[in-house]
């Protein structure tokens, strides 16, 4: 997919929360920010060998599977897994690698991969257990990392659209 193509609509949603830290989690929310190719600016981690970069410049989660894991006992919330955008109305059993994005009226994200949790979640987890939300384990359960196709500055409450990844 070129950056300047269209999406085909799938599903509408929102942006509920952006999410920065200085490094590491929990990451706090902010009412808005820029989304660059490597990073939303004015996040950071504390291990730039496994996370950020192109193909990991947005982690994504959503909001009801943070709030369905809260039910399950769970001490995680917004940002505490360290994504940097919470979305909500989005069917995540649907978001796979090649799946996009848009955000407002110009960001456009492709998911690259699922996320690998990391022990730095696992405050998040009944017993630490961050395995919960690996993928191999419990897919449609996992984060995703986006690479930034279009770039430009985003703000909570946002429209997003969603696209399956092309057949």
């Amino acid at each position: 997919m070129t950056p300047g193509a269209e999406l085909n609509k799938y599903q509408m949603g929102s942006l509920h929360s952006i999410n920065l830290s200085a490094g590491g989690v929990p990451k706090k929310a902010v009412t808005g920010a820029r989304v660059s190719r490597l990073s939303v600016l004015g996040d950071a981690q504390n291990d730039t060998k496994h996370h950020g970069g192109a193909e990991q410049a947005v982690c994504l989660y959503s909001l009801e599977r943070i709030r369905a894991l809260q039910e399950e006992g769970h001490p995680i919330d917004i940002g505490t897994a360290g994504e940097n955008l919470t979305l909500t109305g989005i069917d995540w059993d649907l978001v796979v690698p090649g799946s996009t994005f848009r955000v407002g009226n110009e960001v456009l994200l492709e998911v690259a991969s699922f996320t690998n949790p990391c022990k730095t979640i696992k405050g998040s987890f009944i017993e630490g257990k961050f395995i919960r939300i690996a993928h191999k384990l419990h897919p449609g359960w996992s984060r995703v990392y986006a690479r930034v196709l279009r770039e430009v500055q985003i703000h909570r409450g946002d429209r997003v659209e969603f696209a399956p990844p092309p057949r």
